[in-house]
Formats: C-alpha cells, sequence, structure tokens
C-alpha cells in the first residue's frame, strides 16, 4: 500500500490532471448529447470545461519537464557528445530555473492582481489561474533539483541518476552513499 501511495504521491501531476481531463471530456460530451437530443445548452460546462482543460495543460507541463518529455530540451542534450552533457543539462537547468522562477513571480501577481470573474458562474478566475503559479512553482522545484544533480555531475564527477524516480528506496540511497564515499576514498 505504502508503494502505491508513493507512486501517486510522485506521479501527482498525472493523476490529477487525469481527473482534470475526464471531467472536461464529460462535461464537453454531456454539453454535445443534450444539444443534438434535447435542444439544451448548460453554459456552465463551458466554463467548467474550459478551466478544468487549462489545469491538464499545466499540470502536464509539469510532469513532461519532469520525466523529461520536453523534446526541446532533450534534442539539445542528445545533440551534444556524451562528455559535455553534464555541462549542456547543467546550463540548460540553469537557464530554466531562472526562466520558471520568473514566471513563477509573475504568475503570482497576475493571481493577485486578478479581478475577473466567469459570465455563467460568477467564479473568479482566481480558480484557473491557480493553475499557472503551481504549474511554474513545480518547474521551477525540478529545475533546482536537476541543476544541483548536474552540478555534482559535472564538478564532483560523481556519475547519478538525473531522472527524478518513484522508485528510490533506503536501499537506493545508501547505494548511492556508499558510492560517494568510495569515490572521495579514491581520491
Amino acid at each position: 500500500m505504502n508503494k502505491h501511495l508513493r507512486h501517486i504521491g510522485v506521479h501527482f501531476e498525472l493523476y490529477l490532471g487525469s481527473i482534470f481531463l475526464s471531467i472536461t471530456s464529460v462535461l464537453v460530451i454531456m454539453n454535445v448529447i443534450t444539444r443534438y437530443f434535447i435542444q439544451v445548452t448548460f453554459t456552465w460546462t463551458e466554463e467548467v470545461a474550459v478551466g478544468c482543460f487549462v489545469w491538464t495543460i499545466f499540470l502536464g507541463l509539469a510532469n513532461a519537464y519532469k520525466t523529461k518529455g520536453l523534446i526541446g530540451v532533450e534534442v539539445l542534450t542528445n545533440l551534444v557528445p556524451e562528455k559535455g552533457k553534464p555541462a549542456v543539462v547543467f546550463i540548460t537547468s540553469l537557464v530554466i530555473t531562472v526562466l520558471s522562477s520568473t514566471m513563477f513571480y509573475y504568475s503570482i501577481l497576475y493571481f493577485q492582481g486578478s479581478t475577473k470573474v466567469t459570465a455563467a458562474l460568477e467564479v473568479s478566475y482566481k480558480y484557473i489561474y491557480a493553475s499557472i503559479i503551481m504549474s511554474f512553482g513545480l518547474i521551477s522545484i525540478y529545475s533546482i533539483y536537476f541543476l544541483v544533480q548536474s552540478f555534482r555531475k559535472m564538478f564532483i564527477n560523481h556519475d547519478i541518476n538525473l531522472d527524478i524516480e518513484d522508485d528510490l528506496d533506503e536501499h537506493l540511497l545508501e547505494e548511492q552513499l556508499e558510492q560517494l564515499t568510495d569515490h572521495k576514498e579514491g581520491n
């Protein structure tokens, strides 16, 4: 049970995004069916569907970065020879950390200054804009993690896994500590 909860915790963006995508799909299908068969349109469904879809997009963006699914970043890394990859990963992580942290900051300001409400439900857009804050906050955290790991690999010459894994356990952490101490003793 603990392993399943850990998996959900590590991949929570996917699970939360799946819930939002399911809500979007159900509402759009429901609205199409009611419009076609009963000639009734629920205006609120469009607002909720759009809000859920925005959440899906921004949660997917954070997860794509975490799992190295952003093709532009990966193509750049794969173009460089093996010896230069740690430097490219470090520079890329540094740039993404600066950009995502800046976007995180400005999304908070945008959220705080928002007074817009939806037309049908009269709900604040802040519920939708919170997805931007969450996404760039997560990307900032993940990019700092990748930055530290690539720094360790580049300057300490400690070969480590740069992926955020869900199967990390105490044995793997102990093994990495042993490798680090063996490496230090060897120098």
